[in-house]
């Protein structure tokens, strides 16, 4: 498949950290198609909202993932909070479909495997992707703060949350007719 086709149906998940932001696209559940991570300097907001802004006009995915951002479901700073709220404005402002889901949601997608933590994910999340595998970082000590990298696999798995959950709810509606 051509990139400008794999293009159309593609799904962006994004995970912005105090550093900038991680960000994988999948052509479908298990398909990788693009993936990074990105340190920001300055105006960490306006210079992510650059960046993604050009990653959406390139890409054009139908699909925006992120992680609940609001205080109901999330502890993430006030800043970060700002900054998803403008990713979705972003998405929404080029006809992009909007995902959330919570950080329950996400544990719950990963359950069946025994992932709980962070770390647990993004362990489950590489054995599975084979091109991130080399990306996970070992596991953070008590004093340690969180390693940037794991904004990666935190992408990854809203990504995945997101066809699991698609398919439970298509299920669900194919039961109920």
């Amino acid at each position: 498949m051509s990139k400008a086709a794999a293009c159309e149906s593609l799904t962006l998940a994004v995970h912005p950290n105090a550093r900038g932001y991680g960000w994988v696209a999948f052509e479908g559940p298990l398909a990788l198609y693009d993936w990074g991570l990105v340190v920001v300097r300055g105006d960490k907001n306006a210079r992510s909202l650059e960046r993604i802004e050009a990653m959406l006009e390139r890409m054009r995915p139908q699909t925006l993932v992120l992680e609940a951002f609001d205080q109901h479901f999330s502890l993430r700073r006030p800043r970060i909070a700002r900054l998803c709220r403008a990713i979705i404005s972003l998405g929404a402002n080029r006809g992009v479909d909007i995902a959330i889901y919570t950080r329950d949601q996400v544990v719950g997608a990963f359950a069946p495997v025994g992932a709980k933590t962070r770390h647990e994910i993004a362990e489950a999340v590489a054995r599975h992707m084979e091109p991130l595998r080399h990306r996970l970082p070992k596991r953070r000590r008590a004093w340690q703060c969180e390693d940037r990298r794991l904004s990666l696999f935190s992408a990854a798995a809203l990504g995945l949350t997101h066809f699991q959950l698609s398919v439970e709810r298509l299920l669900g509606e194919l039961g109920a007719a």
